[in-house]
């Protein structure tokens, strides 16, 4: 059996590798379009790995032609929403271009590999509190570029199993979290400002946008083992909900962070980092995937805010001053 990874240098492509690698007896093939050994550097020699655009088709064919898999895991994706509103377009292309290249590809060759379209809980936009909490037949209304490119994704996903029998399984994560995410996402940013306060790079203050937003947090490596039971035992055709059913403010995560660390930091709302618009809470149901594949997410919230941070501390300890 082989599986193929796209985004495998990526946050959770790197840690769908490392499961694949430490729990299956896959062949795990992966995908990039530059190749990040700081991700996979532990795992490089368990994968083959493939550097190209596959927002090109021809390099889809080609990887694809190559990796031949049984399973398509495809995680490839600009995934920052406040970037979509900046470039909507260059978010909304990428995003549809690769999934397509891969559907149309598979479609043409007549090879029905089980395929793993990743949306979002984005999708699911401005959710009022009597609507909480989400399941997947809550309506769609995205709020940002980046959602409308992750329902185009998931109705793609959708298409391409009525109307070519692929057999495609669409998942909707909600926000996941772990060591190696980018610090332009609210965990990482905490952790990276901590270590940086602490490493004596940065003034006593941490940067803050709104603290009162509400959302759901799951473990990256719960995550991932969730998209591989997917694929194992999902329904094709079928999307599912996956979230730790249980939603923090970002005020109560900084509180955790700043408990971790024996510095006095003081905390300095900063208007950049909001949103130009802000659902106030968020939380899943994923017990139509739960009762499909008796997956649930397992890690607490603590443990992983302390991996983060000590992700983070080791990586500017290592540098020896500020990384991006």
């Amino acid at each position: 059996m082989r599986a193929l990874i796209t985004g495998v240098t990526g946050f959770a492509g790197s840690h769908l590798a490392e499961y694949l690698v430490a729990h299956t007896d896959f062949e795990v093939w992966g995908t990039d379009i530059s190749s990040n050994d700081r991700n996979i550097a532990e795992i490089r020699q368990d994968i083959h790995f493939v550097e190209g655009d596959i927002s090109e088709p021809e390099v889809v064919s080609t990887i694809l032609t190559q990796a031949q898999p049984d399973y398509v895991f495809h995680l490839a994706a600009q995934a920052f929403v406040p970037l979509s509103w900046r470039d909507p377009w260059q978010t909304i292309a990428n995003n549809i271009r690769a999934q397509l290249n891969i559907l149309q590809t598979l479609a043409n060759s007549g090879v029905k590999p089980r395929v793993l379209t990743v949306g979002s809980a984005d999708e699911y936009g401005m959710i009022t509190p009597d609507e909480l909490p989400i399941t997947e037949a809550t309506p769609l209304r995205p709020y940002s570029p980046y959602a409308v490119s992750k329902i185009a994704q998931d109705m793609l996903g959708y298409q391409y199993y009525v109307s070519h029998d692929l057999p495609v399984v669409r998942v909707r994560p909600f926000n996941h979290i772990g060591p190696r995410q980018s610090p332009a996402f609210v965990t990482s940013d905490f952790a990276k400002q901590i270590a940086e306060i602490e490493a004596g790079l940065q003034e006593p203050q941490i940067h803050v946008g709104n603290l009162d937003a509400k959302r759901d947090f799951t473990d990256v490596r719960d995550m991932v083992r969730g998209y591989y039971l997917a694929l194992e035992r999902g329904e094709i055709g079928n999307v599912y909900n996956l979230a730790a059913e249980r939603a923090y403010s970002i005020r109560q995560l900084l509180d955790m962070f700043l408990a971790m660390s024996e510095i006095e930091i003081e905390v300095v709302p900063d208007a950049a980092r909001l949103r130009p618009s802000d659902v106030p809470v968020v939380l899943g149901d994923c017990s139509k995937f739960r009762q499909r594949t008796g997956w649930q997410a397992s890690i607490r919230l603590q443990e992983s805010l302390g991996d983060i941070l000590d992700y983070w501390r080791e990586r500017i300890r290592g540098l020896g001053g500020k990384c991006d």
